[in-house]
């Protein structure tokens, strides 16, 4: 009878443990569909509306509100047409020399970051194009995962078939990361040359597009022989660089 009334138990039991999981596994798929909705709506409302703030801007300001007297953001908004056509040529040649023709991802140098990485045992890569750095820089941390990468993946997808590429292009110029702080072309160049992105040389573009991958140091290590030897690599394939238009 003990045995009989154990199975029964168990029996019962059962349903609603698959109840209970059910249950979770709607309230994440509901969870993460609305966040995709959410950033659809949001990237849909940028077409015709500056973004005021990107996730790395908040994180930052939250950083700096703990280390600074005064945490406040450098970054002032823009037109494509007042940022110079040499940092536009500089970033493309630098960042994604295909950014005009390709639909947000290269497969190769995908590719290429997955071999790097698991050669490396950790994520040190993600061969990303302009459109995913935008991605990135707009809805997610800085965290390096392949569960964001993934995200990443989808947010890039719905810039590309939201907007077309010179307006990606002009907000990826207005917030990405310059320095510890920094964000934006106008920013970026008032921080270093003390100009407007408008009136940034070659020379000057060259090195503010070497520097982005690895903004903050380079803004500590400004006389670094490699970023002097790797602009004028840039300076000399910027003259073929095509622009969005």
């Amino acid at each position: 009878m003990a045995i009989s009334l154990t199975a029964a138990a168990r029996r019962t039991r059962r349903p609603g443990l698959a109840r209970w999981a059910f249950y979770g596994f709607s309230v994440f798929a509901c969870a993460w569909i609305a966040t995709q909705l959410y950033y659809f709506a949001q990237i849909a409302v940028w077409n015709v509306v500056n973004p005021q703030s990107t996730a790395f801007m908040r994180s930052d300001a939250w950083r700096l509100s703990s280390e600074r007297a005064d945490p406040a953001i450098q970054h002032t908004w823009v037109p494509y047409e007042q940022i110079s056509r040499n940092l536009k040529r500089a970033i493309i040649a630098s960042e994604d020399a295909k950014f005009v023709s390709n639909n947000g991802y290269e497969t190769d140098a995908i590719l290429q970051a997955w071999e790097k990485n698991k050669s490396r045992g950790r994520i040190v890569a993600g061969g990303s194009t302009i459109t995913q750095q935008l991605a990135r820089n707009l809805f997610l941390s800085r965290d390096k995962s392949y569960l964001r990468k993934g995200q990443e993946l989808i947010i890039t997808w719905m810039l590309e078939t939201l907007m077309d590429k010179q307006r990606i292009f002009e907000i990826y110029l207005n917030s990405v990361e310059w320095g510890d702080g920094v964000y934006g072309a106008q920013a970026a160049a008032q921080h270093y040359y003390r100009t407007s992105a408008a009136k940034l040389t070659a020379w000057q573009a060259a090195r503010l597009a070497v520097m982005l991958p690895r903004p903050r140091y380079f803004d500590e290590h400004r006389n670094s022989p490699w970023l002097s030897q790797r602009a004028a690599v840039i300076a000399r394939r910027m003259g073929v660089a095509e622009l969005p238009q």
